[in-house]
């Protein structure tokens, strides 16, 4: 069977699948890491931007010379996938998004980085600080969210995936969004599966942002469909 990645979103971590993995079939090699700065993983002496998680994929399928891979990428994580795709096809064979957001935009981001304040996240929803704390430790939290704004500042200013790159990915994409996304709309992700060559489209009934509010067992049942493993 052909090894699946699983690719982690901003502030998320690859911990984050545990719950995924039972709802896969056993036999199937499944691989996940933490970007830098996320899970407890080291931040880079590179700058903290979409451009150096993708070359931090690349550069950890290079080491694991693990053939192409399917990925499926969340959030970020999609965006992450696509932008390898685009730049070394060869090793991907299919990707899989979901949540991931592509019309970016000052005034986008902007909007984005209005919820990025750490002392508000401590004092609105201390459930959410503690979250984060326990799952970056030892890396310090507050640092991840200023970094993450800054990088979500830069995206507003030159997005990376921009139609006409999204229209050089060879490599056949699912690209799914939930009916009930606070962040990603609907339109942007048909505008993004129009862009693509080689794309399907898929929207995920009464389906929030969060990874944590997805339906794990509708998200399993899709990518063993599209990624031919059921």
């Amino acid at each position: 069977m052909t090894p699946l990645l699983l690719l982690h979103g901003a502030l998320g971590a690859d911990s984050q699948f545990k719950p995924l993995l039972p709802l896969l079939p056993a036999a199937l090699p499944v691989y996940s890491f933490n970007l830098a700065g996320h899970g407890g993983e080291p931040f880079s002496d590179q700058p903290f931007r979409m451009e150096s998680f993708v070359q931090q994929l690349l550069e950890w399928l290079a080491a694991r010379q693990l053939g192409p891979v399917q990925v499926f990428g969340y959030s970020m994580g999609g965006y992450v996938a696509l932008e390898a795709a685009r730049q070394q096809p060869q090793r991907f064979r299919k990707i899989f998004t979901l949540a991931t957001k592509f019309a970016w935009a000052p005034e986008t981001a902007a909007h984005e980085t209005a919820r990025l304040r750490p002392e508000a996240i401590q004092k609105k929803v201390p459930a959410f600080a503690q979250t984060l704390q326990q799952r970056h430790a030892p890396q310090d939290w507050a640092q991840l969210l200023h970094q993450t704004a800054d990088m979500m500042r830069a995206l507003g200013q030159q997005p990376l995936l921009t139609s006409e790159k999204l229209g050089q990915i060879q490599v056949p994409v699912r690209v799914a969004v939930g009916d009930r996304d606070q962040m990603v709309t609907v339109e942007e992700t048909v505008a993004a599966y129009r862009s693509l060559p080689s794309a399907q489209l898929q929207v995920l009934p009464d389906t929030r942002h969060p990874l944590e509010q997805v339906s794990l067992p509708l998200l399993a049942q899709a990518l063993n469909q599209y990624f031919a493993y059921a």
